[in-house]
């Protein structure tokens, strides 16, 4: 584990994005902006998976810090491709970044869309997972 003893405290926020691409037969299960299955509506258990794996960050990567998040919020939205937009964004007062917070929250939203469809195709694609935008600490970054 990395010694963050001498690091300052500051505000920090990361967020990450993961892009799911669902094939037809599923996304003519989408009603009012959310794909319903027998295990219940898919987005909103998604958005729930993604906050819990963030929150359990420290206990899944080994040597990552383990964190108490201030706030942490995922969004889900379709883009001009019809694809699955997954934004979570993670932020705390704290000695260490939460970009890895951001990232298994983004991915396990991922996945929950992945198992919860599954019924439907298995030609659903995660295609990525990337860190988008953090600040705070010794430097920021934009993904342009």
């Amino acid at each position: 584990m990395v010694d963050i003893a001498e690091k300052a405290v500051t505000r920090r926020s990361a967020t990450a994005r993961s892009i799911v691409a669902l094939p037809a037969e599923v996304l003519t299960a989408l009603v009012e902006g959310d794909i319903q299955t027998k295990k219940g509506s898919v987005f909103q258990t998604a958005i729930i998976a993604g906050i819990m794996a963030a929150k359990k960050t420290g206990e899944l990567i080994p040597l990552c810090h383990p964190l108490g998040l201030d706030n942490c919020q995922v969004n889900i939205y379709f883009n001009e491709q019809q694809d699955v937009v997954i934004d979570c964004t993670a932020t705390i007062t704290a000695k260490t970044g939460v970009e890895m917070e951001a990232l298994v929250g983004a991915s396990i939203s991922a996945l929950t869309i992945y198992d919860m469809c599954k019924a439907l195709s298995h030609d659903i694609v995660i295609r990525e997972t990337k860190l988008i935008e953090k600040t705070g600490g010794k430097s920021d970054f934009k993904r342009a």
